[in-house]
């Protein structure tokens, strides 16, 4: 399973994920889940990934493919789009036409699925993030719901619900996905590092930061100890 969420702020948008593939305990391994089409200052385009591997990476292949296709239109590649509800429609396609062949290929009862938070912008236009459900329909992150999360959620959620409004820092985003991401570590295994977390300015159509964080980090795990210790020292000055 995985991890990957994504925030959409007046400032920008920070999107993390972890790279922990399982197919059982003695089949653990490590992918890449977030990946990137960018036209520097015109377009930047971020997707993360969670479920099959097969499906995922398919679909990812078929994207960087149809971007790379001499005959590409605004129709077929991301990257000529004409907008970001545009890009969401050919990843929501792209999503479900390789889920629906490797579900044809397979003899087991259960298919394979995957979603995936496609987040961008391009020059001139407003920044969106959509989340694709695996039959390729979406939803997109609002004022309201300012992020959105795929894999094992719930754990993460209950920082996000309390800390995080359109108007949040990137600073203080990037410490809320961390620590989002901190909760799911310790009570999923089947969520690992390392992790990879990018920051997108608004309106400069690039990625501001991308930083592979390993198993190990001592950033991560000074503020991991110290969230915990903020936790303790909340719980007991609780009373009832």
């Amino acid at each position: 399973m995985t991890y990957c969420v994504g925030l959409l702020l007046n400032e920008g948008m920070v999107l993390l994920s972890d790279t922990r593939t399982n197919a059982g305990l003695d089949n653990i391994a490590t992918y890449r889940k977030m990946f990137h089409f960018e036209d520097p200052g015109e377009r930047i385009i971020t997707i993360v990934t969670a479920g099959s591997l097969s499906v995922t990476q398919t679909t990812i292949a078929r994207l960087r493919e149809a971007v790379e296709d001499k005959d590409a239109t605004p129709d077929t590649s991301v990257i000529l789009a004409p907008t970001m509800l545009k890009v969401a429609e050919i990843v929501g396609n792209a999503l479900a036409t390789v889920r629906r062949e490797i579900d044809e290929k397979l003899s087991m009862a259960q298919g394979a699925s995957a979603t995936m938070i496609v987040a961008g912008q391009r020059k001139g236009g407003a920044m969106r993030m959509f989340l694709i459900y695996p039959e390729g329909n979406f939803i997109e992150a609002t004022e309201d719901t300012p992020f959105l999360q795929i894999g094992e959620h719930k754990y993460g959620k209950p920082i996000l619900d309390r800390v995080v409004k359109p108007t949040t820092s990137l600073s203080d985003a990037q410490k809320a996905v961390l620590l989002s991401m901190d909760s799911t570590l310790r009570s999923n295994l089947s969520v690992g590092m390392p992790l990879d977390l990018c920051v997108i300015q608004a309106d400069e159509c690039k990625i501001g930061t991308l930083r592979r964080i390993e198993a190990g980090d001592e950033s991560f795990r000074n503020m991991s100890d110290a969230w915990s210790h903020a936790l303790r020292e909340g719980f007991s000055q609780i009373t009832i």
